[in-house]
């Protein structure tokens, strides 16, 4: 079964943190490169975090030194730790396969007041 389940999303206020975690089912996470993803209302979808499967990471600039992704591959999991949290963070964070395909989950909304 194929399947994705975010959490952790919320309301913060400017500068507070957020650990945002993924639930992938097998057939997605093993053996894969995985990110997180965000939309804000109106963007386009933007890749912002990747991890290898050995756990080289990789960052959008925008996000670069504040957000951290780690995976936990006995639990198929992915996390994303945010912290000094900005309003144009402001978006629904998605983790998926990279590249994805074309099934995404639900996502998870965060909400950034400043």
């Amino acid at each position: 079964q194929v399947q994705l389940v975010e959490s952790g999303g919320g309301l913060v206020q400017a500068g507070g943190s957020l650990r945002l975690s993924c639930a992938a089912s097998l057939s997605i996470f093993r053996g894969r490169a995985m990110g997180w993803y965000r939309q804000a209302p109106g963007k386009q979808r933007e890749l912002v975090a990747t991890i290898s499967i050995g756990g080289l990471t990789n960052y959008a600039d925008s996000v670069k030194g504040r957000f951290t992704i780690s995976r936990d591959n006995a639990k198929s999991t992915v996390y994303l730790q945010m912290n000094s949290l900005k309003p144009e963070d402001t978006a629904v964070y998605y983790c998926n396969q990279v590249p994805p395909p074309t099934y995404w989950g639900q996502g998870t909304q965060v909400t950034v007041s400043s």
